[in-house]
């Protein structure tokens, strides 16, 4: 089947990486009054405007591929896409602003636009909110508002250079609210270079060499974190979903850390199981989708770590190099796991039925 074949009319397609395009504009009218010169002075590309520049950088952006919740739905249909989960564009870099207060103001302003403008569970357009790792509470309490939401599925945990990892104690209040709301967190690798380990690339001459390593090693040490820190003892029915980094490195980072587990398990009792057991347990998109020589040697790494179970098909739309959903279909898995990594797998990570309504509200997030 080539990549422009239609999908067949059993398959449901999840897509679980499609990015709004939120500017300084977009994100004004929601944001606290005291904020609005800076987002105003970004987006006049002011030279003075100082604060924000690490997101909208002076020059702006590429025209966006959709401008409305009809329009994005014609753009799916015609990529053979059901269910879409929306992800911010600039705030991808969110962890990178250095003032706690103006990072919490642009987060709860993306969030209220988020939903205000872009979130249609009818057209199948989904979300997840953005935490600010600048301020755990202010986000904690978004996830607590926004929760009871029917197009809110999830939580964005921005991962550029975000210092410390997400494994660290000070992020509990944001995972216990995702767990609590029955929202899974998502983390997210965008490339940068800044001097945060693992971003710290100014070794490399080349934007290739930083990419190639940027991308992947970011989540391994976020998951490294996070295990080895407790977050699955301490968070017991918290999803988690890793996007933007591929999927080919995982059965290095679970081969490696059960070899090191079992020498140095001592310093991690709170494990009642490998590391590999809980890594099996969360869920990774195939954006960017790595291209092997031979396609059978891409599903023997997926199966290498159940991924089967475990893989979800995120494009990075409309981003340079986003992928099809019809890749998948041309890869030599069986049936049932084309199906499971185009629908089935996103619909158990966000906790969704196939028409996108939530099946994990929490008690109390129903209530609200």
């Amino acid at each position: 089947m080539s990549v422009t074949e239609p999908r067949p009319d059993d398959q449901l397609t999840v897509d679980a990486s499609v990015h709004v395009q939120e500017t300084p504009l977009d994100l004004l009218p929601y944001c606290d009054e005291a904020w609005r010169p800076a987002l105003q002075a970004i987006a006049d590309n002011a030279k003075t405007a100082g604060v924000g520049s690490e997101l909208w950088p002076p020059g702006g952006g590429d025209e966006p591929a959709a401008t409305s919740p009809d329009e994005l739905r014609v753009h799916l249909t015609e990529r053979g896409v059901d269910l879409a989960i929306l992800c911010p564009t600039a705030l991808q870099k969110l962890s990178m602003v250095p003032q706690a207060e103006f990072a919490s103001a642009l987060a709860r302003a993306y969030n209220a636009w988020l939903v205000d403008t872009w979130l249609r569970p009818e057209l199948g357009l989904l979300g997840c909110l953005i935490a600010s790792p600048q301020a755990p509470a202010d986000t904690a309490a978004e996830i607590e508002k926004y929760a009871g939401h029917p197009g809110v599925v999830g939580v964005y945990l921005p991962g550029a250079a975000v210092d410390p990892l997400w494994g660290h104690r000070k992020y509990d209040p944001i995972l216990r609210a995702a767990e609590a709301a029955g929202l899974p967190v998502l983390l997210n690798s965008v490339e940068v270079m800044h001097p945060v380990f693992p971003f710290n690339t100014h070794g490399f001459d080349t934007v290739l060499a930083r990419f190639t390593t940027s991308d992947p090693f970011a989540m391994m040490v976020n998951l490294i974190d996070m295990i080895t820190t407790g977050v699955p003892a301490r968070f017991p029915e918290l999803r988690v979903g890793v996007l933007g980094a591929g999927v080919t490195w995982m059965p290095f980072l679970s081969l490696r850390l059960d070899k090191v587990y079992l020498e140095k398990r001592r310093e991690v009792p709170f494990l009642a199981e490998r590391p590999s057991h809980y890594l099996k347990g969360y869920f990774y998109g195939t954006f960017p989708l790595e291209e092997a020589g031979d396609p059978k040697d891409f599903v023997t790494l997926v199966d290498l770590f159940d991924g089967e179970n475990a893989t979800v098909f995120a494009s990075g739309w409309p981003g340079a190099g986003h992928d099809d959903p019809a890749q998948i279909r041309t890869l030599p898995f069986s049936d049932e796991a084309k199906q499971k990594i185009l629908g089935g797998n996103a619909l158990r990570l966000f906790g969704i039925d196939a028409d996108g309504r939530r099946t994990s509200l929490s008690q109390g997030a129903a209530a609200r």
